[in-house]
C-alpha cells in the first residue's frame, strides 16, 4: 500500500516540482514555511489544481497518469480546509448527512454514531454553525470529511485559525482519528508541535521541493535540514514551564525524554516533552538542572 505523486506545476514566481512515494496509511505531513508550496502540492493531489504534469496512484487506485484525469469530484477523498466551510443553513445533525449522503449506502465504510463519538460532537448536533467555537466548527468539518467514506484524508492546516488553547484541545481528537481509523492522511502543516503529535511519515518542504522525507522521529532528528521553529513555545511535563524557542535555532528532537526527567518515556513523548534547542553555536540543555533536581529531591 502507497501513495505515489508526481507534479511539476509552475506560477509566475514559483514552481513545483516533487516525486514523493509515501505510505498508504498512517498521517503524512508536509512540513514547511509559508509558500513553500504544502498548500500547492496537496490541492493537486485532490484534483482542484490540475498539474502541468502530474502522477498520481493512491494505493493501486490511479487518480491522474498523462492524459488520464481524475476530477475531483470522482477522487474517493476528503479535504478539510484551513476554513471549515460548513452550510451555514443546516444545523451540524444536516452538515453531517451532507457529507453522508454523497455515498451510496453500500459503499459506506464510516458509521454516523462512530464519527460522532470519535470526535465528541454529539452535544452539537442540533446548533447551527453560527453557534460553534472555531474548534468545534473544525471537528464537524473533518466528521462531514470522514462520512464521504474517503480512501483519502487531505487535511490543508485545519487548526491554524484557532489559539493555543484551541489547538490544545482539538489535538487529541486528531490523535483518536489517527489511532482508530485505517484511512491515509495527508497533512499539511508548519507548527511542529502538530508535526509532532500526529504524523507518523515527514515530507520536508522549500521552494516547492521536497528535501527530506523518511519517517517522523528519523527526520527530524537531522540537524542539517532548514526547519524553522520561529518562536514556537514549547512545554516540558518534567519541569512545568514554557520556553520559547528565539528564531535561527535548531530543535534537538532526539532528546531522550530521560534526559529531562519525563517519566513517560518514549520518542513520540520525547518530541512532545522536548526541553533542548540548538542554537548555531552551542547547545542549551536542560539536563543539568534536571539531574540537580532529582539529586534534590
Amino acid at each position: 500500500m502507497s501513495i505515489q505523486a508526481c507534479f511539476q506545476h509552475s506560477y509566475p514566481g514559483f514552481g513545483l516540482d516533487v516525486a514523493l512515494d509515501l505510505p498508504g496509511k498512517g498521517v503524512t505531513a508536509l512540513f514547511g514555511p509559508s509558500g513553500c508550496g504544502k498548500t500547492t502540492l496537496l490541492r493537486c493531489m485532490a484534483g482542484l489544481t490540475r498539474a502541468r504534469l502530474g502522477q498520481l496512484t493512491v494505493n493501486g487506485a490511479v487518480w491522474q497518469s498523462g492524459s488520464n484525469f481524475m476530477p475531483t469530484h470522482q477522487r474517493p477523498l476528503g479535504y478539510v480546509f484551513q476554513d471549515a466551510n460548513l452550510f451555514q443553513h443546516l444545523n451540524v445533525r444536516r452538515n453531517l448527512m451532507y457529507g453522508q449522503q454523497r455515498v451510496p449506502t453500500a459503499e459506506r465504510r464510516i458509521e454516523l454514531d462512530k464519527v460522532i463519538d470519535l470526535l465528541g460532537i454529539g452535544h452539537l448536533l442540533e446548533r447551527l454553525p453560527q453557534g460553534l467555537s472555531g474548534g468545534e466548527r473544525q471537528r464537524v468539518a473533518i466528521a462531514r470529511a470522514l462520512l464521504t467514506s474517503p480512501r483519502l484524508l487531505l487535511m490543508d492546516e485545519p487548526l491554524a485559525a484557532l489559539d493555543l488553547a484551541r489547538k490544545n484541545e482539538f489535538l487529541p481528537y486528531l490523535e483518536r482519528l489517527h489511532d482508530e481509523l485505517d484511512i491515509p492522511v495527508v497533512y499539511v502543516s508548519h507548527a511542529p508541535d502538530e508535526v509532532a503529535r500526529l504524523a507518523d511519515t515527514l515530507v520536508v518542504m522549500q521552494e516547492g521541493r521536497t528535501v527530506a522525507v523518511g519517517p517522523l522521529t528519523e527526520t527530524l532528528a537531522r540537524l542539517d535540514l532548514p526547519i524553522h521553529l520561529g518562536e514556537t513555545p514549547v512545554w516540558c511535563c518534567a519541569h512545568g514551564w514554557w520556553s520559547a524557542i528565539p528564531p535561527g535555532t535548531w530543535p534537538v528532537w532526539n532528546f531522550p525524554a530521560a534526559a529531562c526527567g519525563c517519566a513517560t518515556g518514549g520518542m513520540r513523548w520525547a518530541i512532545r516533552c522536548v526541553c533542548a534547542y540548538w542554537r548555531a553555536t552551542s547547545a542549551l540543555l536542560c539536563s543539568q538542572s534536571a539531574a540537580s533536581a532529582s539529586r534534590t529531591a
